[in-house]
């Protein structure tokens, strides 16, 4: 239940913290992958944790970048860590405060979830010290950096598995999982047992991936030696956990077990006593909050929440709010506190243009839902500026469109993966200056939410709306003593549909609101608005805002007290 506490609203802009600027990291050697049972590298630490009161993600808008598509430095036709540098501060501009770096490890792939060597970077995009002038230079502008951390599996060809693959006695033997006759059952993804040259071994995705085997000590040992090396010596502010729910089996129960539950406990442990700043975010396929609920707290510090992402993007794809309300009260019910991350699509699914039908109108539309919802959100490359691409996946992950030059702008020569057919409609330099752009709505947007408290840490509440195609919510935060001025009160309304609304009337039956009476002051969208009359219970109702919402429109409202009733 929540707490009505009474508040104080304050009108005009609150400036985002920052973070503040990491000090430079030192070269240090790559330990060999393959010189022991469990590697020799003892990372030693470059800076000191400080507790923190609240933790910088929980204000952090989140950009996912594959690293290979993101913008080719050298002319090679491969994106590279240079590449990304030279772009942070398109990024800042845009508002974002932390990436996400699909795999940079050495692999035997071209999207590089099956690692080779966790202690190095794939030499496709660049050097370690490449690496880690990216991470100086992202730290001063205030950007955070986590990157891909897959635990599940290696690749085939990683030392360790060749080495346990080419002799039963191999000290590697007991890192991967092993039968001397094939099961014979399946994994929750198909085949999961392959043949090896002594045996079959066990891989949940396929062949090329054998997974760890995490009732070994000593991989768990050597995975906390991966996790401080990249904290410590590197620099990086925390990791992205892949396939978290298939880490640990039991049997033939693979996936969400007790066992892989009380692995990550120990991991959340193990990294935040070397640095409680390092922040965790966990792939749990198709999550919705109860389950996410369940990895969180003490295990990683936010899931992706896969149930929300479906259901905002339907919203806007059937131009009803049922989708999304559901999805919103489920949350209020399973997870009140919205500790997880929110997105509309990744890496594996088809780009947000592509599942809306090409319609800009409702990409903007599905973005204004993420951005003004509690949570951490976290967008995928290109979407700010309308990337298509489906089914397979290359189509999903192409080089990034920076202009309508050749190859988008991308490389000077010919690219990886060919850059998409729209690319002179779609990129940076002929969104830049056009207000109606999708790039210039992300932007105001991701600004509105650095600088308002109330989109940023408020909670939600549903607004009843006389128009089903009206999406409508309150975000109120709250502060006391000190943290005062974190008070705010907005209301948010989106037009889902392809026609106006009219008149549309809205109602609330409790709220954290102070009863009094507040003018709506636009702060996204304009137009006259009425004042909000609110009750004894924060209650209000037959509201009729604003005369008009547009076709797709956003309208946010900041309430700026007028009088407080008992004041």
């Amino acid at each position: 239940m929540k707490t009505y506490l009474s508040l104080i609203l304050v009108a005009g802009m609150i400036a985002a913290c920052t973070s503040s600027t990491e000090p430079p990291v030192e070269n240090v050697e790559t330990p060999s992958p393959l010189t022991t049972g469990i590697s020799t590298a003892s990372p030693q630490p470059t800076r000191t944790a400080t507790p923190i009161l609240r933790p910088w993600w929980e204000d952090a808008v989140f950009y996912e970048i594959f690293v290979r598509s993101y913008y080719d430095s050298n002319g090679d036709g491969i994106g590279d860590f240079n590449g990304i540098t030279e772009k942070l501060d398109y990024l800042q501009q845009l508002g974002i405060t932390a990436i996400w770096l699909m795999p940079i490890h050495p692999s035997a792939s071209y999207h590089g979830y099956d690692v080779i060597n966790y202690f190095s970077v794939n030499p496709d995009y660049g050097t370690l010290d490449d690496f880690k002038h990216l991470l100086t230079e992202a730290h001063q502008r205030g950007i955070h950096v986590i990157i891909d951390l897959v635990l599940n599996h290696t690749s085939d060809q990683n030392p360790w598995f060749l080495d346990a693959n080419n002799n039963p006695q191999s000290p590697y033997r007991d890192w991967y999982i092993w039968s001397d006759t094939d099961p014979g059952y399946l994994g929750p993804l198909g085949v999961a047992w392959h043949p090896g040259k002594q045996g079959w071994y066990y891989g949940i995705f396929n062949a090329g991936m054998p997974d760890l085997n995490y009732n070994n000590p000593a991989v768990t040992a050597e995975m906390e030696k991966v996790v401080q090396f990249w904290l410590n010596e590197v620099g990086v502010d925390g990791f992205r956990i892949d396939a978290a729910n298939y880490l640990v089996e039991e049997g033939q129960k693979q996936v969400n077990t007790q066992s892989t539950h009380t692995w990550l406990k120990g991991f959340y442990a193990a990294y935040k006593a070397d640095d409680p700043n390092a922040f965790t975010v966990g792939e749990v396929y198709g999550s919705d909050p109860s389950l996410a609920s369940t990895y969180t707290g003490n295990q990683m510090d936010r899931v992706f929440n896969f149930e929300m992402a479906s259901d905002m993007v339907n919203s806007v794809n059937g131009q009803t709010t049922s989708a999304v309300d559901s999805a919103v009260t489920f949350a209020e019910q399973s997870m009140p506190d919205w500790n997880f991350a929110t997105f509309l699509t990744n890496h594996d699914q088809d780009r947000l243009l592509t599942q809306l039908n090409d319609s800009t109108d409702k990409v903007q539309a599905a973005a204004s839902i993420l951005l003004t919802a509690p949570g951490v959100p976290f967008l995928y490359y290109g979407e700010e500026v309308g990337l298509e691409g489906g089914g397979q996946d290359e189509l999903k992950r192409r080089p990034m469109q920076w202009s309508a030059a050749a190859n988008a702008g991308f490389s000077t020569v010919t690219p990886w993966e060919p850059v998409g057919p729209d690319y002179q409609t779609f990129n940076v330099a002929a969104e830049s200056n056009d207000p109606a752009s999708i790039l210039a709505h992300y932007r105001e947007l991701i600004q509105l939410r650095n600088q308002h408290p109330a989109l940023r840490m408020g909670g939600l509440d549903l607004v009843k709306s006389s128009d089903p195609g009206l999406y409508s919510i309150l975000r109120v935060s709250q502060g006391s003593g000190a943290a005062s001025s974190l008070n705010e009160a907005v209301l948010v309304l989106i037009n889902l549909t392809s026609a106006p609304i009219n008149r549309s009337v809205l109602s609330l039956a409790k709220s954290p609101l102070v009863p009094g009476s507040y003018h709506l002051v636009p702060m996204m969208g304009s137009g006259p608005a009425a004042d909000l009359t609110a009750g004894g219970l924060g209650d209000f109702s037959q509201l009729q805002p604003v005369r008009e919402i547009p076709a797709y429109g956003t309208l946010i409202l900041q309430l700026q007290p007028v009088s407080t009733i008992g004041n």
